[in-house]
């Protein structure tokens, strides 16, 4: 498997930013497609703009248990999470929102921007990865590149790829069930 080597982080600037990424993308000889467009804060907001890009399209939470466990839950946009029946699927205790400072401490974005391509940043391995079935059967992903005026497009052996890059597995759940 090949080294995930960062620079040390300060509290203000996490290890990789969108350009970093895309070097690191590029790097590791990893396909992918970005395109850039306004940015997008909610799933609704980008549906326009999503409509014309192949693939299925994400939505991310970020979330702390109450036993201060983290979680990033990457689904498809239309996917609905119901955060009281999600612990039971996921092995963990009662699920909230985690705030914006543990979001940018461990996977360098900002609200708005939550990404799985975030779990870059967290070389602490302090985020659970959970992800959707239909994101992991999908031919094509689209996470935001560590912003949100942008939209990254991966196929799914490409993605699976930037997983095993990172030294991460997912935890696949069907949220349908």
């Amino acid at each position: 498997m090949t080294s995930l080597a960062q620079p040390e982080a300060s509290p203000q600037q996490p290890a990789f930013d969108r350009a970093r990424l895309t070097a690191w993308l590029a790097e590791h000889g990893v396909a992918h497609t970005t395109h850039d467009h306004p940015a997008v804060f909610r799933v609704e907001e980008g549906l326009d703009l999503k409509a014309a890009l192949p693939g299925a399209h994400t939505k991310n939470l970020f979330l702390k248990d109450k036993k201060g466990a983290l979680w990033l839950i990457s689904a498809r946009q239309d996917t609905v999470i119901d955060l009281k029946a999600a612990p039971k699927l996921i092995d963990s205790d009662r699920l909230s929102f985690g705030n914006e400072q543990l979001m940018w401490q461990t996977l360098g974005v900002r609200p708005g921007s939550v990404t799985a391509l975030g779990l870059i940043n967290d070389t602490n391995r302090r985020v659970g990865f959970i992800l959707d079935r239909r994101l992991w059967d999908a031919a094509i992903v689209n996470f935001h590149p560590l912003e949100n005026t942008a939209t990254t497009a991966l196929d799914q052996a490409a993605f699976r790829r930037v997983l095993t890059l990172m030294g991460r597995e997912a935890k696949v759940v069907d949220f349908g069930t």
